[in-house]
């Protein structure tokens, strides 16, 4: 199985967390990290958050201070650790798997939801 499977979405209040997973095979050891993005309604996809395969983290300026990234590598999980939900963070949420040559080949999984509502 290549394709990423995201799973943990849910409809929750402002100043809730959720914890999103990515798993697959070997997902942990690809050579150019797991990367989380997002897609709210009517928005173009953006950047949330990374994880490099030497446990490097990167987060987008939005999400900064609330959000953790993490792996255990025992279980081939990526973890997205979402604290203090605002509205502004709804959106279907997709981690993208990056590996091969030039990190070259890269696998999305089909995404979760997430609804944070006031």
């Amino acid at each position: 199985q290549v394709q990423p499977v995201e799973s943990g979405g849910d409809s929750v209040q402002a100043g809730g967390s959720l914890r999103l997973s990515c798993t697959a095979p070997g997902i942990t050891s690809d050579t150019c990290g797991t990367w989380w993005f997002r897609q709210a309604a009517g928005k173009q996809r953006e950047y949330v958050s990374s994880i490099s395969l030497d446990g490097n983290t990167a987060y987008a300026n939005s999400v900064k201070g609330r959000f953790t990234i993490s792996k255990d590598k025992a279980k081939d999980m990526i973890y997205l650790q979402m604290n203090n939900l605002k509205p502004e963070d709804t959106a279907m949420y997709s981690c993208q798997r990056r590996r091969g040559y030039a990190c070259a080949e890269n696998h999305w999984g089909q995404g979760t939801q997430v609804t944070v509502f006031s």
